[in-house]
């Protein structure tokens, strides 16, 4: 079974992109929704598993409600409020809910930076 994420526009995408394996598709409702476009997402997600990141402010909040009703087995993953939207959102934080939302297994964690070496 596919995995799916639902982001409003490329900036978010790019963001996840980042930290997901590339087997898990992104796909973005690009700020809108309309009948032939969320008929394209059904269509490009077909049975797949579907999470949903929209940013948190009202047009975010309004996005949401109408994939809501589209995907009704969708799993919600929320960014704080005060963060710029997703693609805002620290990669920690957008990491902690992804693990949240069970997608462990898709991370690609980022390489820990070294430590400067600091002399006495």
């Amino acid at each position: 079974m596919s995995i799916i994420i639902i982001v409003e526009g490329k900036n978010d995408r790019s963001r996840l992109r980042r930290l997901l394996a590339p087997e898990v598709d992104i796909l973005c409702t690009f700020g809108t929704l309309n009948t032939l476009k969320l008929e394209s997402l059904r269509r490009k997600i077909g049975d797949g598993e579907v999470y949903l990141y929209m940013d948190n402010d009202s047009s975010g909040k309004k996005i949401r409600g109408i994939l809501r009703d589209a995907f009704p087995d969708a799993v919600h993953i929320y960014t704080r409020k005060g963060y710029a939207g997703v693609e805002g959102t620290p990669d920690e934080y957008n990491l902690t809910q992804l693990e949240k939302a069970g997608l462990e297994e898709y991370i690609i964690y980022p390489q820990p930076q070294p430590f400067p070496f600091l002399e006495p």
